[in-house]
């Protein structure tokens, strides 16, 4: 009989079987989550104030995660000489939160409820997104977690307090995080350009401790630079706007802003950061894969979380 492969397992083509993200276990049941990172799926996108879609943000970088999904054995890396997310490193997809919609704040509590989950099973969180607003949960459900940093990269600085009555869209994020007592500071990496947020927010911003630097501003100082820019010993929070890229290479978006970072601009500063700072947790957002048909996008956003989570955990493991 013909050996076909599968005596020794299946092959598992990224273009086989369901799109959990990176082809990780899922988890139905948040109260076993036994993991190191758990992702969260939050396909919300009412907080948009012009064009919507990042409700498909979760399902279009999943899709794009398969890519590489390159087994248990991990990835090495030649210019490193490091074997990044090998089998030890244990990673589950739990899903999407709930989404009623027109109803923010329940599905905004809903978020808060899978992130909180994750902290409670001593995991990572990693929320896809969804517009920026998601954040918003995000933030609140780390309240008693201890003192973060958060290092927002971004197109925009967020940091609107309200506007008609909104304080949860996704101008807000910002600004909500900077109220928390336990949110020392923020590191804004990325701001360009015109702005949806007012002089009087950045100033706002500023005499609540941010840190805003221009894409140009970033490139000028480097990573290393930039990195050393947040507080020592900050436990820093890590949210990614994915207009903070240029739109040359992140077109699906519903706020594209030109002159953006490109990938190695961004994950060079993320290296550094995971290799000076403990990381406690991660959003990634505003990914509107419908803008792009080419899939660029999702393969860049999928690309830079799966980078970032082999930075921090093999910075961990050097630490220990």
């Amino acid at each position: 009989m013909a050996d076909h492969g599968y005596q020794g397992g299946r092959l598992d083509l990224p273009f086989v079987g369901i799109c959990t993200f990176g082809k990780r276990p899922y988890v139905a049941d948040w109260a076993s989550i036994d993991a190191d990172v758990a992702i969260l799926g939050a396909p919300f996108d009412f907080g948009t104030q012009w064009r919507p879609g990042a409700r498909f943000g979760p399902r279009g970088v999943r899709e794009a995660s398969t890519l590489f999904s390159f087994g248990h054995a991990g990835a090495y890396d030649h210019e490193d000489d490091a074997i990044y997310l090998p089998g030890d490193v244990r990673i589950v997809d739990i899903g999407d939160a709930d989404i009623v919609h027109t109803d923010t704040m329940k599905s905004h509590a809903n978020i808060e409820t899978g992130v909180r989950a994750i902290l409670a099973a001593g995991a990572l969180p990693v929320t896809i997104g969804g517009d920026h607003s998601v954040n918003i949960p995000c933030i609140n459900a780390f309240d008693d977690q201890g003192d973060i940093h958060v290092l927002q990269i971004d197109a925009h600085l967020d940091f609107v307090d309200e506007r008609h009555g909104v304080r949860f869209g996704h101008g807000n994020p910002m600004r909500r995080a900077a109220e928390k007592p336990y949110v020392t500071g923020l590191t804004q990496l990325g701001i360009r350009n015109v702005s949806s947020t007012a002089k009087e927010g950045y100033e706002d911003a500023r005499a609540r401790g941010s840190d805003i630097l221009s894409v140009r501003q970033v490139r000028k100082l480097g990573p290393e630079a930039t990195a050393a820019r947040i507080p020592k010993g900050a436990r820093v929070y890590i949210t990614i706007d994915i207009d903070a890229f240029c739109p040359s290479i992140a077109p699906g978006t519903g706020t594209p802003s030109h002159g953006g970072f490109l990938y190695y601009d961004v994950l060079e500063i993320l290296q550094e950061v995971a290799k000076t700072h403990d990381i406690v947790g991660i959003d990634l957002v505003e990914v509107a894969p419908d803008y792009d048909q080419s899939g660029s996008t999702t393969i860049l956003a999928a690309q830079v979380l799966l980078n970032l989570l082999g930075f921090i955990f093999h910075a961990r493991a050097a630490r220990a």
